[in-house]
């Protein structure tokens, strides 16, 4: 069992091992109390893991509900987070009862936000279901869903009290959803692990897991303790991401989170070599890592329809953006173009 603690506004512990969400119950009471416990998850999660969590705050005597919603990127909605608020006040939540977000990044993302809105701020913990949301989206405190705009522009910052990844949950994800995860490990390894790239590059993942969730949550926690609101060193952690978000919204949410990081890692490494931006030809190894892992290499959209899909992208700002060039495998730089600049390097000429 490995232990990551985290010094953002919030101090808390991420514990990462086998059968880690038994201690559910005693966590929480020896965090909050005797609290009133909501349970948020998926339709999907709910069927196989919700009864084994409330059992866990039962032991304790802890009054649960539990708050279900269909699974997928479109729930990820002010409609179904405004279905969530209106349950944890039928049921009479008070702001010193926590939520357990138990599932992936949608719901993590969700119950995270519905957290800090309902009376001003209740306890979260995260309870992440897939790779993805432990090795990223369960820590560092974004929050949001999304609008008709585009993806996660209604959110705040939120830092979970306690973050539980239990392996075994793993054991019950699909291998695409499981390859999504590797698509952001790969991201840490070439933003901050030369190391960590090379171990997944060459396959070595189940022997490895526990410290390759623990060693990517410690970069991200290291990232979030110096600039946890996101206007400097964390944006690193955005590599990648800003064409995946347009290729997520062109393809109404069709592909998958990870495998549009895939791609957008991969178009943004062979448009910062193709323009001199980076020392190495990164893109080699990306494709590499990618194949090994299961991940596409190939995005179905022009380079130039996504620049019109990045226009109301939250990392733009007085027409500007900034986007994350792999100087090297390991290391990344965050380049401050104006949108003009942008669109020409997402020339399909280019």
């Amino acid at each position: 069992m490995e232990t990551v603690k985290v010094n953002a506004s919030k101090k808390y512990d991420i514990i990462i091992g086998q059968k880690t969400v038994a201690l559910l119950g005693k966590k929480i009471k020896a965090l909050f109390g005797d609290r009133k416990v909501c349970i948020v998850t998926d339709d999907t999660v709910a069927e196989l893991h919700a009864d084994k969590a409330k059992e866990y705050l039962s032991e304790e005597k802890l009054l649960t509900e539990i708050f279900v919603f269909p699974h997928g990127e479109k729930s990820k909605s002010p409609e179904v987070l405004f279905e969530l608020l209106e349950f944890l006040a039928d049921k009479h939540f008070s702001r010193n009862d926590v939520i357990v977000a138990l599932g992936g990044g949608v719901v993590g993302d969700l119950a995270g936000l519905a957290a800090a809105m309902y009376m001003r701020g209740m306890h979260l913990v995260q309870i992440p279901t897939t790779l993805l949301a432990m090795v990223d989206s369960s820590v560092g405190g974004k929050t949001a869903v999304n609008l008709k705009a585009g993806k996660n522009l209604a959110g705040v910052f939120n830092q979970p009290e306690l973050v539980l990844c239990d392996l075994q949950m793993l054991l019950t994800l699909p291998s695409e959803t499981f390859a999504d995860g590797m698509a952001e490990i790969i991201k840490y390894g070439v933003i901050a692990d030369k190391a960590l790239f090379e171990t997944v590059k060459n396959g070595d993942i189940a022997r490895n897991l526990e410290k390759i969730i623990a060693r990517c949550v410690s970069i991200k926690s290291e990232i979030v303790n110096e600039d946890e609101f996101d206007t400097g060193k964390r944006q690193l952690l955005n590599f990648g991401h800003t064409l995946a978000h347009s290729i997520e919204k062109m393809s109404n949410f069709e592909i998958p989170h990870g495998s549009a990081v895939a791609m957008g890692m991969l178009l943004i490494s062979e448009i910062a070599w193709k323009n001199g931006l980076s020392k190495e030809r990164c893109q080699d190894e990306i494709i590499d890592a990618l194949l090994e892992n299961n991940l596409p290499i190939s995005c179905p959209f022009k380079n130039s329809s996504l620049y019109f899909a990045t226009e109301n992208d939250k990392k733009s700002s007085s027409g500007r953006i900034s986007i994350i060039i792999p100087e090297e495998i390991g290391k990344c730089k965050i380049l401050n173009l104006a949108l003009a600049e942008f669109k020409e390097l997402l020339s399909d000429e280019n």
